[in-house]
């Protein structure tokens, strides 16, 4: 019976290291790098081997606010519809990236559906002390960037709690 339950635990925490998520999955506060506001709470999951990020709420306007600001479609596009009739909450402005390495993104696209501008994506995790250009994590931190070409301009996004989602949705709530 012993060797069973062990046997058991064995399974269970194997099972449990194979199918555990990359460190970029989750809720993150993106902040805006010159002002240090948080701009909007991200979800960030991988789906079919690529990772994909939705805005979970924005932090400054209504939660059912539409991207008119945006094209009707823009190349490779995970979601088939005019995208500037999109809702900013809930539609993939992060997608297609390919896993470089465990927490370590590239190749993919950002939307910013405030202007509309699609720039190439790579996203890095960054552990507490890890260093990133001249930041120094202070806790997990997911280094984020649009990218044209060679220039590469990082965010550094921290980690968010569906209670900050919550607070966001009541103080900028749907109008509709």
């Amino acid at each position: 019976m012993k060797k069973l339950i062990l046997m058991l635990t064995s399974l269970l925490v194997l099972s449990t290291a194979v199918f555990a998520a990359d460190p970029a999955v989750g809720l993150w506060k993106s902040i805006d790098d010159k002002t240090g506001k948080i701009t909007a709470i991200w979800r960030v999951y991988e789906q079919d081997g690529k990772l994909f990020g939705t805005i979970a709420a924005t932090t400054d306007a209504p939660q059912d606010i539409p991207a008119s600001s945006c094209k009707e479609s823009y190349k490779n596009f995970p979601v088939s519809g005019a995208v500037n009739k999109m809702k900013v909450v809930g539609t993939p402005w992060i997608f297609n990236m390919v896993k470089e390495s465990e927490g370590n993104w590239k190749d993919g696209n950002i939307i910013d559906p405030s202007n509309g501008k699609m720039y190439g994506c790579v996203i890095k995790y960054l552990k507490k002390g890890d260093k990133h250009k001249k930041v120094t994590a202070t806790g997990p931190t997911l280094a984020m960037a649009g990218t044209v070409g060679p220039i590469q301009v990082f965010q550094y996004w921290v980690p968010a709690t569906e209670d900050d989602i919550k607070e966001a949705q009541l103080k900028n709530p749907a109008e509709n």
